[in-house]
């Protein structure tokens, strides 16, 4: 077979239309064959002929897209030294760009013998492994273009390829489950009439079906268990042959594109699939272990474990640091997509054992001109100590909020003492974010996601339902901030139903209505239940999959979903892109009367009133007409006014809208509790009882007419008296 030396960058496979260069990194290997894989099994060996910097390289000229591969790297096997090599495992490619196949637990992708550990293992693993595949870098890409939505008009959707489409009734049966499905005109249309400007899908990278539970007829089906940082997963993929899943998951962002969507990613580049020391040997284990993941310092046998899968990545080492920044520039630029939300984040930034924000992550992270450039999403926190990291992120960077999540629960289930706490997630927990130089954008708020209850279920059980997983009800977490609201899952109870009904769109409302960017879990706005399991990771199946059959009880809920997306799109005031000028207790009203809290007598909120143990209600002015930032287009921001009502009281209160200064007359947008009809009108000192853990939004239009168009000598008159507005205490207003 004939080789030529070739080029140690770029890292992987790279086929240029004539051949295919071949590339590995190994600093502790002595040798490393490249194993091309023929269709009927045969497997030819032919090794790498230069290493430079430790990168491992040859160019065949005869390869071409859909030839199979993968490695045996020969070197020291020593697992108290942290060593690992073992040419009789076929490795694949960290850097392969598909993947063909799934492994199938065989004793044989283990260096171990099952019957006793300490004896080596050297049964060829080819038959049970998974191969990398050259593809076909080229596409037409056409007119595509990202939408670039700023984080304040952003709306995100957090969905599971198959989960969100296996069932979609439009879709055809053959494509369900796949990224086909996912850019089928029906799913979109869904997505654009719900008003969802992101998708951030659950783990499309290639990941490894654990064997611990395809035995009990399981499977990993929420995929955080990556072993190909590169390669879309080929369980997703419709047309999943030679490599022509890559085509296809492209053809989809196209068609999201083209429908004015992102598509962010959930990337898992904390731990790999290898697991502990007694997991397989699959790819980065046997190419240089040392390199790749953490060790225990005294004991390098053993993997120090952050995530609680078994092993972490070594993020002070360049190699990793190299290939996590490779990875996301692939994505980007040649996947096109959007931005990323990162997996237990604080694991990246654990450099040695602390979580530090000036770790070297963060650094190349920020200055690289690709990724520093799209969204990038942590979930911040993970499971070693000091793990916790909600607001301690640098400033390029948003974040989860989980403290949003448990303070929007506890109040809609009537926990003493959250009033103060629910203020400040309601706008933006400047507390979290603002002393990093961070925005309220900074905030990404959610109520569920996808490890926990879906909306349904959080207001139906106040135990998680397990048993399905065979764990005995074990896993999962226990403490949930749920409420059934009187019964525990399904009842025909109709005052329970009503209540729970009330709760769902108390929940969606507040998210929708909260500064910040709301995230959904996909299915919520559909009434979606997973009866009780708040932990569906191995329950690939109706379970967990998104049911399209709608009752008229969903129905609304989507009407009502669809409602409040709208009005957060037509309205500022409900997405600032600057923290509001309010004294941080919430005390009276704000320097720029941009915002005043109210008791339901209609007073100013007082620090007694925040701190009484039982002080469960609310009443939020916010101005539309002291929104201090521009519109993208230089002109002055002037808004419709509002007035949120929040009752998380389990009993009916009656509140007295404020003074004639906050406006002259006020219209009913929503009611949560459907008793106050939109139109409704209003007047100052007005009293309206709202019932028992309701919600109602209340408005009026802006004393001034907003500025005329641009590029006119009114306009600029106008944007100067806006300013002025801004700067000055709000006049009583006069209804229009």
């Amino acid at each position: 077979m004939v080789i030529w030396p070739g080029h140690p960058y770029p890292l992987g496979a790279t086929y240029d239309g004539a051949g295919t260069n071949f590339a590995l990194f190994s600093e502790v290997a002595e040798r490393v064959e490249l194993c091309l894989i023929d269709p009927d099994g045969t497997e030819r060996r032919v090794d790498l002929p230069e290493v430079d910097a430790f990168v491992w390289h040859g160019y065949l000229p005869a390869v071409a897209p859909g030839q199979r591969y993968g490695y045996r790297v020969h070197g020291p096997y020593d697992p108290t030294h942290g060593q690992r090599c073992d040419p009789s495992k076929l490795l694949l490619d960290p850097y392969a760009k598909a993947v063909d196949g799934q492994i199938d637990g065989h004793e044989s992708l283990y260096s171990y013998r099952f019957s006793d550990p300490a004896q080596r293992n050297v049964l060829d693993s080819s038959p049970h492994t998974m191969t990398g595949i050259v593809v076909n870098p080229f596409f037409d890409w056409g007119h595509d273009r990202p939408p670039q939505h700023e984080y304040h008009e952003s709306v995100i959707y957090e969905a599971h390829v198959k989960g969100l489409t296996k069932l979609h009734p439009a879709v055809p049966e053959e494509l369900r489950g796949t990224y086909s499905a996912l850019g089928h005109p029906a799913v979109i249309e869904h997505l654009s009439s719900l008003g969802i400007t992101a998708v951030e899908l659950m783990p499309v990278h290639q990941f490894v079906q654990d064997p611990s539970l395809t035995e009990r007829g399981l499977s990993n089906y929420w995929g955080y268990n990556t072993i190909g940082f590169f390669a879309p997963h080929n369980g997703y993929s419709a047309f999943a042959r030679s490599g022509q899943q890559v085509q296809e998951f492209k053809a989809m962002v196209k068609a999201l594109h083209e429908a004015n969507i992102e598509v962010l990613l959930d990337v898992v580049y904390n731990h790999t699939a290898e697991g502990n020391h007694l997991g397989p040997t699959l790819s980065f284990r046997g190419i240089d272990n040392a390199n790749y993941y953490r060790l225990v310092d005294d004991d390098q046998e053993h993997y120090f474990d952050t995530t609680g899968t078994g092993n972490s990545l070594l993020m002070r080492s360049p190699h990793v640091l190299q290939l996590i920044m490779d990875s996301l520039r692939y994505w980007v630029q040649e996947m096109h997509v959007d931005g990323f939300r990162f997996d237990l984040a604080a694991t990246l930034a654990r450099q040695f054992h602390e979580v530090d924000r000036l770790s070297a992550f963060f650094d190349i992270v920020q200055q690289d001109p690709v990724v520093s450039q799209v969204k990038l999403i942590a979930e911040p926190w993970d499971l070693g100590d000091g793990g916790y990291q909600v607001g301690g992120f640098p400033p390029l960077w948003t974040e989860w909020n989980g403290k949003y999540r448990d303070t929007v629960r506890d109040f809609w289930r009537g926990e003493p003492s959250t009033l103060g706490e629910f203020a400040s997630r309601l706008s933006g927990s400047s507390d979290l974010y603002e002393h990093t130089g961070r925005r309220p954008l900074a905030s990404i708020n959610f109520v569920t996601a996808h490890d926990g209850f879906t909306l349904t279920d959080l207001v139906s059980y106040n135990e998680k339902h397990n048993e399905a997983n065979g764990e005995d009800n074990r896993d999962g977490e226990s403490f949930n901030r749920s409420w059934n609201c009187g019964a525990e899952g399904p009842t025909d109870d109709p005052d329970i139903r009503a209540l729970r009904n009330r709760q769902r769109r108390n929940f969606l409302a507040t998210l929708l209505l909260s500064q910040g960017v709301p995230m959904i879990a996909h299915g919520d706005e559909l009434g979606r239940t997973q009866q009780g399991n708040n932990n569906v990771y191995c329950q690939d199946d109706e379970l967990s999959w998104v049911d399209w059959d709608l009752d008229e009880e969903r129905e609304d809920l989507l009407e009502f979903a669809r409602r409040l997306i709208e009005l957060r799109s037509d309205h500022a005031v409900f997405r600032r892109r600057r923290f509001f000028a309010g004294r941080p207790d919430h005390g009276g009203e704000s320097d720029l009367r941009d915002i005043a809290w109210f008791t339901p007598a209609g007073q100013h909120m007082e620090d007694s009133a925040w701190n009484n143990d039982q002080a469960r209600s609310v009443m939020v002015f916010l101005n539309g007409e002291a929104i201090v930032e521009p519109d993208g287009r230089g002109e002055p921001i002037v808004d419709d006014s509002f007035l949120m009502l929040f009752n998380g009281h389990f009993e009916k209160t009656t509140f007295t809208l404020p003074k004639r200064d906050y406006g002259e007359q006020w219209t009913a947008v929503l009611d949560t509790d459907s008793q106050v009809p939109a139109g409704k009108v209003l007047r100052p000192r007005a009293r309206l009882t709202l019932a028992q853990r309701s919600l109602v939004l209340l408005t009026r239009p802006p004393a001034a007419p907003a500025p005329v168009a641009s590029g006119s000598g009114a306009a600029e008159a106008a944007a100067r008296e806006a300013a002025k507005v801004r700067r000055t205490p709000a006049a009583p207003r006069q209804a229009s």
